[in-house]
């Protein structure tokens, strides 16, 4: 992935620009950090992120997203 040592250990939205599929997860191969997301701005910020791009915590080593294919 990307390197983000800049962003050590903060949380930083950023489009996603290259992943790939592996069963249900998708892993998260590139992205391009817009900006670093205060910790009190972060709820806010994770429902209000574009099409394509998320929030996510440079202190996680791989970036999973689990894709959930049946409603709640």
């Amino acid at each position: 992935m990307t390197s983000l040592k800049s962003y050590s250990d903060l949380l930083i939205l950023v489009p996603i620009l290259v992943y790939h599929e592996e069963g249900n997860p998708k892993i998260v191969d590139e992205v391009a950090p817009i900006r670093a997301v205060a910790k009190e701005d972060a709820n806010q910020a994770f429902f209000s992120v574009n099409p394509g791009e998320m929030v996510y915590h440079t202190s996680n080593e791989n970036f999973i997203i689990n894709i959930r294919r049946e409603p709640l």
